[in-house]
């Protein structure tokens, strides 16, 4: 039995053709949902044979369940994928077994590893590796939660791992980064007032699959003082976690994502609670 992939795009011509290159060595069945490219990303999707379509942009949990929905996938299994993620030669060989013996037995989803490459060099410290996203299933049996930010697959069914990692090549310039993560981070504080109203979504569980003890740590963090938090979550990754082993790159993503990003989502949470208690006075 074969598979489709789904790729979702936006202004990604530094990394789409090699995720394209990747996705084919699984696949014949290849779509790509652009939501309003303006550079040569939608000229190289096409060079690639790929199946294009356009659909405006709400968020990637939207986006990701009318690709679901909408799409006219070939066969009954289907791998997501971000423009800047592509197959290791070891996940490649992985999928390829399982296609060659039909994805037999009662497994209806899988976990695979992402693996972060930022400014080059692989992240494989700081607790960054293995990052277990669902992006592997059986048409109908998965979907992605509802979330602004950081949103993950769910499967109805029997799920298993594939210990072979997919690799995440953030390509962008630091400019385009932190303007992503800055947008980002006002969708983080929305969920993060927004979870009590929540459904759908991951449950943390300590003793679930990768992704349900992922979110329960992440509880953990939001239960620690604000604006003092992302300090300690720096020191966890970056010393307790050996992040310093990952050399100036590892710094400088430990820097800007752990320490930069969670502080700005802290901070606006605090502003958010300043204009509310001047709203009340």
């Amino acid at each position: 039995m074969a598979l489709s992939v789904v790729i979702l795009t936006f202004n990604s011509e530094a990394s789409i053709a090699a995720t394209l290159a990747s996705a084919a060595r699984v696949s014949d069945d290849i779509h790509v949902v652009d939501s309003g490219s303006t550079d040569r990303t939608l000229d190289l999707v096409r060079a690639a044979g790929a199946h294009l379509v356009h659909h405006p942009f709400e968020n990637y949990g939207s986006q990701r369940n009318w690709a679901i929905q909408t799409l006219p996938l070939a066969y009954g299994w289907q791998l997501h994928l971000d423009a800047d993620e592509r197959l290791s030669d070891g996940l490649v060989d992985a999928i390829l077994a399982l296609r060659q013996q039909g994805f037999a037995g009662d497994v209806v989803g899988y976990f695979l590893p992402r693996l972060t490459m930022f400014l080059g060099r692989e992240l494989r410290r700081g607790g960054l590796y293995p990052n277990w996203h669902m992006r592997l299933f059986k048409t109908g049996h998965g979907r992605c939660e509802m979330r602004k930010y950081d949103q993950h697959f769910l499967c109805d069914g029997t799920t298993a791992q594939i210990h072979q990692p997919m690799l995440d090549d953030q390509r962008m310039s630091l400019t385009e980064w932190t303007a992503r993560h800055n947008r980002w981070s006002d969708a983080e504080a929305d969920e993060i007032e927004e979870a009590s109203a929540a459904t759908g979504l991951v449950q943390p569980d300590f003793n679930g699959n990768p992704v349900q003890r992922k979110r329960a740590l992440r509880g953990g963090y939001y239960k620690a003082p604000l604006l003092l938090r992302a300090f300690l979550f720096f020191l966890y990754r970056y010393i307790i976690r050996l992040g310093f082993l990952d050399g100036k790159e590892g710094l400088i993503y430990c820097v800007l994502q752990t320490l930069w990003f969670r502080f700005l989502v802290d901070a606006k949470l605090y502003e958010r609670r300043l204009a509310r208690q001047e709203r009340k006075s």
